[in-house]
């Protein structure tokens, strides 16, 4: 017994993206200044929606801001950890601070998977039902939708990490990744994991791309309700909704690839990791900003006032 708690595995190592000094350095500095881009960026429109009472009070804006917190969450996550390590020979992580990693991971990432659901059903309603929109999505749904967000990405973390927790590490501790996650660190367990590995694939992988089809079906919907009414209302639904389909996209795909196909190659799952933990949060505040006057015009008011 003594034996076997002494060969239990404590840290896990990481390969991180490549093993080349200069290449290191040079992910270093773009994944640092990366980093920087997303927290200003997302922070900035947390900021603004928070203090201009007119994007505060549109649900719109009202699910924008938190959508950008989450997005600075889910990276503050697993960005300064991997930048840290470009900078280390040896990349280990403890095992506990791995297994909290996973389930902050799944936990925001359910999260922003059900709040983007709720973005749809907003669009849906002030597109199709503009008349009733104010009396829907009223204060009082805008907050409850939010916190079953956040709801389901705690069920939706824990119905995985309960049972990773408990399994035993005893053998081979390289996680061949920039980060941990379920599908590398489920096959380091030393007991069979073909059951939770399964579980894996339904619960993240054949959810998120049932929720992904779901949001393309009601965003098309969207989209031949309005050129029944009017076709002059086609390209300004089109021009919305262009922005939510990018953001949906962005944030799907790699999870997909990651998860449903869990078996695809390392090279490509790390690139799936970076895309989904530092492009898309990167990317998110450009297209809601870029492609948004009211926004522009409120981050503009809100710089000028600081």
């Amino acid at each position: 017994m003594n034996k076997m708690n002494s060969s239990m595995v404590t840290e896990f190592v990481l390969l991180g993206l490549t093993k080349t000094w200069e290449l290191e350095i040079f992910f270093f500095f773009i994944f640092l200044l990366a980093y920087v881009a997303i927290m200003a960026g997302n922070l900035l429109i947390v900021v603004t929606v928070t203090f201009d009472s007119l994007l505060y009070s549109t649900p719109m804006y009202f699910l924008l801001g938190n959508l950008s917190f989450l997005d600075m969450s889910i990276s503050t996550i697993t960005t300064p950890k991997m930048v840290t390590d470009f900078l280390r020979e040896y990349k280990t992580i403890s095992l506990w601070g791995c297994m909290a990693q996973m389930f902050l991971l799944h936990f925001l990432g359910g999260s922003e998977m059900t709040l983007l659901i709720v973005m749809a059903v907003d669009r849906y309603i002030a597109i199709c039902k503009p008349l009733h929109y104010t009396s829907i999505m009223n204060r009082r749904v805008l907050v409850g939708s939010v916190l079953l967000s956040w709801a389901v990405g705690f069920v939706h973390t824990m119905s995985q990490m309960v049972f990773t927790i408990t399994l035993p590490f005893c053998g081979p501790n390289i996680v061949d990744d920039i980060f941990c996650d379920l599908p590398r660190v489920l096959k380091l367990a030393c007991t069979e994991t073909y059951i939770l590995e399964l579980l894996v694939t339904v619960d993240s992988g054949l959810l998120s791309f049932i929720c992904f089809i779901l949001l393309l079906i009601s965003y098309t919907v969207i989209l031949v309700t309005v050129r029944r009414r009017s076709s002059g209302g086609l390209s300004k639904a089109l021009s919305t909704l262009s922005a939510h389909i990018t953001v949906v996209t962005l944030f799907f795909g790699p999870i997909i690839f990651i998860y449903a196909w869990p078996s695809s190659g390392f090279s490509v799952d790390k690139f799936l990791s970076v895309f989904y933990s530092i492009i898309t949060p990167l990317l998110n505040p450009i297209i809601y900003t870029l492609r948004n006057q009211e926004m522009k015009a409120a981050i503009r008011a809100c710089t000028e006032v600081g």
